[in-house]
């Protein structure tokens, strides 16, 4: 109802029938897509018009946005109208979008484009209240082709809808301002570690996005942030953000093919000297390597190492099965502390509490005091409606 953005994804609700856990999954790829400041001729304003146009109307206007899923009617105009408050006095996109609308409403402007930079001045932390600097101003005419395609830029009104790249600092607060109310600064390139870090030391000198989205969803006392109050959105930002952390990875692997050498792999340099050009027989124009996890060298490379083992071990002693179980006193004592919340409302927590009982298991089995001395182990992870891991001793 708030999102300044769309998102598009093949959203699967058959795996919600009522049996089980409430679980958002999503096959193919994500983006999130933004559209002109102002609704075409006859169509309902949606997303971000909804803070420029008709703004007389605003809850109504929002409340319409679920007429097609037909739970509106379960929806209190009070509350919409409560938010749309704290909207106008915190967040910053916001304020920016409400300019534009003082802008048209007094028709001094008959042409406005809106761009929202990539990059800026100011370094703002993640956790402080951004100020005015942070968010670009409006900008009269035409802006110029010049500028990084990372910057978004809006016109008054254009056919079609524009992705926003998810390099852009403001790509979640954009499809999230619940969870993120102040419009603060997402994930960007250019983030440096903090000169006090006192972790393990590392060869990168800029921040990656898995540790930028590790280190959002930590819980930090006495601190409870918005986000991790999000419940079931919550659930969707960690698989949005997972898509688009994979999304990066692969970009990263299609943009540098020839430092990854995947020239001579096996079966493309052999086809390539018989003068075999067809690309059919060539294979997959780009080759993910064995470092990117479940890639098919990946699987390959695993399954062959196991194969190994066996070979010089021989066949398993022992075929272990360890499942994750939500009724763990260590999970119902961290949710007894957050009263209303479901297991499903913080996969976070389950994951963690999973890992660390299974590096215990681990420790444990490896030790020698219940099975003796261990030889050799192979383990693997399978994350479906709940977590398991099957070792093989």
């Amino acid at each position: 109802m708030f999102s300044f953005t769309s998102m598009g994804a093949k959203i699967d609700h058959s795996i919600n029938d009522g049996s089980g856990p409430y679980i958002f999954k999503i096959s193919g790829q994500v983006c999130h897509l933004m559209g002109s400041l102002l609704p075409a001729d006859n169509e309902c304003p949606k997303f971000a018009q909804l803070y420029v146009y008709d703004t007389y109307n605003e809850v109504q206007n929002r409340l319409k946005a679920f007429e097609s899923d037909g739970n509106n009617r379960k929806l209190d105009p009070k509350i919409v109208e409560g938010l749309i408050k704290m909207f106008d006095m915190s967040n910053e996109l916001v304020k920016l979008f409400r300019t534009a609308r003082d802008k048209f409403e007094t028709n001094r402007l008959t042409s406005l484009k809106m761009r929202l930079s990539a990059r800026e001045t100011t370094d703002g932390k993640q956790y402080d209240q951004p100020t005015s600097d942070e968010i670009s101003g409006l900008i009269v005419g035409d802006i110029g082709l010049a500028d990084s395609n990372r910057d978004i830029i809006i016109e008054s009104k254009s056919e079609g809808l524009k992705r926003v790249t998810k390099l852009n600092p403001k790509f979640m607060s954009l499809q999230y301002p619940l969870l993120f109310p102040y419009g603060e600064d997402g994930y960007r390139p250019d983030l440096k570690w903090n000169k006090n870090y006192k972790g393990s030391e590392t060869k990168r000198q800029r921040i990656p996005m898995r540790a930028f989205i590790a280190y959002q969803i930590q819980e930090r006392e006495p601190c409870l942030t918005t986000l991790l109050k999000g419940g079931r959105l919550f659930q969707q930002y960690l698989v949005d953000s997972y898509a688009t952390l994979e999304e990066d990875r692969l970009d990263y692997i299609r943009q540098n093919q020839k430092n990854l050498r995947s020239e001579v792999y096996k079966g493309i340099y052999d086809a390539m000297s018989r003068g075999d050009n067809d690309a059919n027989n060539l294979g997959q124009k780009i080759v993910l390597p064995a470092s990117y996890t479940g890639s098919p060298r990946y699987m390959i490379n695993n399954y062959q190492d196991a194969m190994a083992i066996c070979r010089e071990y021989g066949h398993p002693d022992l075929f272990i099965t360890f499942t994750c179980n939500i009724k763990w006193p260590e999970i119902i004592r961290e949710f007894q502390k957050k009263p209303g919340f479901k297991p499903e409302d913080r996969p976070d927590i389950i994951s963690r509490v999973f890992k660390m009982k299974l590096d215990d298991m681990l420790h444990f089995i490896k030790s020698g005091k219940p099975f003796g001395e261990v030889e050799a182990n192979v383990c693997t992870i399978e994350f479906q409606k709940r977590d398991a891991i099957q070792v093989f001793i």
